[in-house]
């Protein structure tokens, strides 16, 4: 017999209203990291927004609680969770674009719980789609994808150049992956991912739902409350001004191209923008070649920004572990215009400044129990 998920709501948060004459933006995720900044970048607009989560990882309803103090009622919390379709679908009803970026996010938790993975992160997907379906209203959705659908690319041919592992292709050190890449699902992290990645590009050959899909590198800025095993910027900073040893595994020369927070919403409005012409497309988003960087360079750079030198203890390396990736954004900047604008350096002090200003909301976070994200 199946459970239904269990559902939270945030004390002292008004109960949402649904049946308004104004249709309004569905972010599902709303209250996560990169939910909340693309929720308030439409609320600072007038926009109203429905915010749809289940409140499951520890902070978000921190975000949650920023959000509606700074927007009041144009925020519509709802507290429900996505592998429960009936509880969801009224949601989708009158909304006029939806914004997908609820998952299980972590690599780990999924060889740890794999159904629990699949469960939130595939069928939650397609529940989401099933309820636009069924709206019978031709409602955009924008999909966060993951990297993580090309694998471990292991058969890129590497060498070490000083602190960082780089393909040896010229081709792809200068310019990143791109999505001709063949898909390569590793993890039933990337498992679950690829599947709802094409689920939803499915959906616009099938069923005429205008969508687009975001696979996304390492994204960061404020109010992301990292983890080790996901939003691994934050919890560098976070570890280095409680004065905590960071877990690296491997060798930390591995490169991933980090993208600030502003840059990432600003992505995703501007394919909102121009889905017209993107249906059925899939994109690499991350800083590109600008902003690849190592571990261990992001390391050196936490040591000058907080002024002490950083204990770490190493590892092996872990399952599905890309020693580089670098999006290729090309295709999405021919597309709709968008390019990177923060360098990594300038973001990397965005972030520590708002860890200085907000220390208490995530000391607070950081020292709750551990909660599996669902």
């Amino acid at each position: 017999m199946n459970r239904k998920p269990p559902h939270k709501r945030v004390p002292g948060l008004p109960t949402p209203a649904l049946a308004r004459q104004k249709e309004a933006i569905v972010v599902v995720g709303g209250s996560g990291f990169i939910g909340c900044n693309l929720a308030d970048s439409y609320l600072s607009e007038g926009e109203d927004v429905i915010v749809l989560d289940n409140l499951s990882r520890p902070g978000v309803e921190r975000n949650l609680e920023w959000l509606v103090g700074n927007h009041g009622s144009a925020v519509q919390p709802v507290v429900a969770d996505i592998r429960d379709l009936p509880a969801i679908e009224p949601i989708f009803k009158d909304a006029k674009a939806v914004f997908h970026l609820a998952a299980q996010t972590a690599v780990t938790t999924s060889l740890k719980q794999p159904i629990d993975d699949f469960e939130t992160n595939a069928r939650g997907t397609i529940n989401v789609l099933e309820a636009v379906r069924r709206s019978g209203r031709r409602m955009p959705v924008i999909f966060a994808s993951t990297n993580k659908v090309y694998g471990a690319l292991a058969g890129m041919q590497m060498k070490e150049l000083g602190s960082r592992h780089v393909p040896t292709d010229e081709t792809v050190r200068r310019f990143g992956v791109c999505e001709a890449r063949p898909l390569d699902f590793c993890t039933p992290y990337g498992c679950s991912k690829g599947v709802a990645d094409q689920y939803v590009l499915d959906y616009a050959k099938s069923f005429g739902v205008p969508t687009a899909v975001l696979r996304m590198s390492c994204v960061y800025g404020p109010r992301q409350f990292g983890t080790e095993d996901q939003g691994w910027v934050a919890h560098f900073l976070i570890r280095a001004l409680a004065g905590q040893p960071i877990s690296i595994y491997g060798d930390g020369k591995q490169v991933r191209d980090v993208l600030h927070v502003g840059d990432a919403v600003a992505a995703y409005r501007a394919v909102l923008k121009s889905i017209g012409g993107l249906e059925g497309r899939a994109f690499n988003l991350g800083g590109g070649p600008d902003n690849a960087v190592s571990i261990a360079e992001v390391l050196s750079e936490i040591e000058l920004l907080t002024g002490r030198r950083l204990g770490t203890v190493t590892s092996d390396w872990r399952a599905g572990d890309q020693l580089f990736f670098v999006a290729d954004t090309r295709a999405l900047e021919k597309a709709v215009g968008w390019k990177a604008r923060t360098h990594w350096r300038k973001g990397l002090r965005d972030l520590h400044a708002w860890l200085l200003e907000d220390w208490i909301e995530v000391d607070a976070v950081q020292r709750q129990p551990r909660r599996v994200t669902a």
